[in-house]
């Protein structure tokens, strides 16, 4: 496997906590500790568009594929909603006081994973609040939706995950799963692996089909593994760190193939937050404390 570093976006005047897709096979956006949220083109390198300032940091960003408005999560100030095509914040509301980790757009739902601990379950037309989930005593950090087992799974920061029902938003079951802090969970592409990382640096990969029994457990870094993302072909999977690294991983064998970081690639020199594995030429973007986007070719 070869990586080359294609490009570096600059703009943030903090680190970089989130990117996601723009819907686009080309774009995406980035927000952090600025407030700024951003969009780039892969096409354009660093040219970024300034579409938000939230005015708080921002942790966590959803794409609404129904109408494009794009979901901003204001740290310990709500949720604001932006009109992408007219580029103005049309609805904005103080649904906490706490943190927002992930954002998640399920059907004419928005899940919300808040800093103390709640679910907070949105109506997209409304704009109101249809339930509030107490999940934990610590922060809900990660929410993942499986749409064929009509699934989401949360991971929070007493440890566990926790898999619930989409249509009634019951608990199905508890995993007490990491010897801390749960940072990401996320569904293989097949939907038939719940993938889980956390605070102690372990990757952990749970079969959906056998009651999330225990599939295998990789001690996967040296330091808090931030994110998954997995490659557009399913062959590969990656996972970032606090330990400034991203790895590269064989999505059949769970095997290691590449290691990404500042000694091998010019890769980031701090904590890497989050992934972005895109269609564009198979392009892997990572963010990170450093203020960087890194966009990476990875070939086989």
């Amino acid at each position: 496997m070869n990586i080359r570093k294609i490009d570096t976006f600059s703009g943030h005047r903090d680190s970089v906590y989130t990117i996601i897709s723009d819907h686009t096979t080309h774009g995406f956006y980035s927000a952090g500790g600025d407030g700024f949220v951003i969009q780039w083109d892969l096409n354009k390198p660093d040219l970024g568009k300034l579409v938000a300032r939230a005015g708080a940091s921002v942790y966590a960003l959803a794409l609404n594929p129904a109408d494009k408005s794009l979901w901003i999560g204001q740290n310990y100030e709500g949720i604001q909603v932006l009109d992408t095509v007219n580029n103005k914040i049309e609805k904005t509301s103080k649904i906490t006081a706490a943190a927002i980790f992930d954002i998640k757009i399920s059907d004419n739902n928005a899940l919300i994973a808040l800093g103390d601990g709640v679910i907070v379950v949105m109506d997209l037309v409304t704009f109101s609040i249809r339930k509030h989930i107490k999940v934990a005593a610590k922060s809900v950090r990660s929410i993942a939706i499986n749409p064929v087992t009509n699934e989401f799974a949360a991971g929070d920061s007493d440890s566990n995950v926790h898999i619930f029902d989409l249509d009634g938003f019951t608990l199905k079951k508890t995993i007490t799963s990491h010897a801390n802090s749960v940072f990401s969970v996320k569904y293989s592409p097949d939907y038939n692996h719940l993938f889980t990382t956390g605070r102690d640096a372990h990757l952990k990969i749970w079969d959906v089909n056998d009651a999330y029994g225990i599939v295998t457990d990789i001690p996967a870094h040296m330091y808090a593994i931030n994110d998954i993302a997995f490659s557009p072909d399913r062959k590969f999977f990656a996972t970032c760190s606090m330990d400034k690294s991203v790895k590269v991983w064989d999505a059949a064998t769970f095997r290691l193939k590449k290691i990404i970081d500042r000694a091998r690639h010019a890769g980031h020199g701090t904590s890497v937050n989050k992934l972005l594995w895109t269609t564009f030429e198979n392009q892997l973007i990572s963010c990170s404390d450093d203020r960087m986007i890194s966009v990476w070719e990875v070939a086989e």
